[in-house]
């Protein structure tokens, strides 16, 4: 679920319906109750869901595999049509809607109708995107589209830096998109989308924290926020990418010498009782930490939703979750309990 300020909680408490509410009263206590038992439980449906726009990107950052274009499954662009009917089947449960799993969310040409479809239907909607594309036009569209939460990824203040890590990338073109978004923001006197600044704490890049705070001002953002970073081959960290920082790092030197990830990956996890994320080709999977879509829980092509949240696989694997976390090849890198600090 989003973290939030005030406006922007104000905004989000706005989505509630008395059906919501219910439902989600059902999914929180069967997650404890489960914890409780130790025995999975699952009431209710998804309170959050993730869609993948597409799995194209135009940078090449080195932790994403997208970047890398290493993906062993089908690539491709979202559909409309198939977008829309998903909609009308889950949005009376659904709270939040994040357009983003992997790949640049821009680069479908039909993200900004989608946006605007899951709007009319009273979801609170948000997107990540490196801001390469959020030219005057679009900047405008996207403030029309009612979308609630835009995340800006700038990874550095100085092009040298930011590069290191969003490689290929312009951090001219960041920043004028997010001046765009806060431009037509004020013109169009919306309150929305409420925007932030994502820093992704990495080595070549920690010394500029507190100039990425100045910058969010100067330019004008909501918020400047800091994210862990995901490093695959943490052991060995190949691309120098793991903050000398402990505080915005994921892993720690344990008495041994090797690095470890902080989360001590309890037999349990909110995120499989009340989300799950939907690629672009509908096929429906526990988290964002399974990018390469291994663990494929249902298909909406085939099954409902309703269905999907019930069914044997899902059944199986938030067992084999509480009997033994540890053993799940995408719970390595969780940043769970770990958070982003402001």
């Amino acid at each position: 679920m989003p973290q939030l300020n005030f406006h922007d909680s104000i905004n989000f408490l706005s989505k509630l319906t008395p059906y919501k509410i219910w439902n989600g009263t059902k999914v929180l206590s069967s997650y404890y109750l489960s914890r409780w038992r130790k025995k999975p439980i699952q009431w209710g449906l998804p309170i959050s869901i993730s869609f993948e726009p597409t799995t194209s990107c135009n940078l090449r950052c080195p932790e994403c595999p997208s970047g890398l274009r290493q993906f062993t499954r089908p690539k491709g662009m979202l559909d409309n049509q198939f977008f829309e009917k998903t909609i009308d089947e889950i949005h009376r449960h659904l709270l939040y809607l994040i357009f983003y799993f992997q790949g640049e969310p821009y680069l479908n040409k039909n993200f900004l109708d989608m946006v605007a479809y899951a709007h009319s239907k009273g979801i609170y909607t948000a997107t990540s995107t490196n801001a390469h594309y959020l030219t005057d036009e679009v900047a405008r569209k996207t403030v029309e589209s009612g979308l609630d939460r835009l995340i800006i990824s700038i990874d550095g203040t100085t092009q040298e830096v930011y590069q290191q890590y969003r490689r290929g990338g312009r951090l001219d073109r960041v920043i004028k998109g997010a001046e765009n978004i806060v431009k037509w923001k004020k013109e169009l006197k919306s309150k929305t989308p409420f925007v932030f600044f994502q820093f992704l704490v990495v080595k070549p890049n920690e010394h500029q924290i507190e100039d990425v705070k100045e910058l969010g001002r100067k330019v004008g953002v909501d918020e400047v926020r800091f994210k862990t970073a995901q490093v695959y081959d943490y052991e060995n960290d190949p691309n120098h990418l793991i903050p000398e920082n402990n505080k915005y790092s994921r892993y720690k030197k344990a008495e041994d010498g090797k690095t470890t990830p902080k989360n001590k990956r309890a037999n349990h996890c909110w995120k499989l009782w009340h989300a799950n994320v939907i690629t672009w080709d509908g096929k429906v999977v526990p988290c964002c930490f399974d990018k390469d879509a291994t663990h494929r829980l249902g298909d909406l092509n085939n099954d409902s939703m309703k269905d999907i949240w019930q069914n044997e696989n899902y059944k199986d694997f938030r067992a084999k979750l509480m009997q033994s976390r540890k053993n799940i090849d995408i719970c390595a890198n969780c940043s769970e309990g770990l958070g982003v600090w402001k």
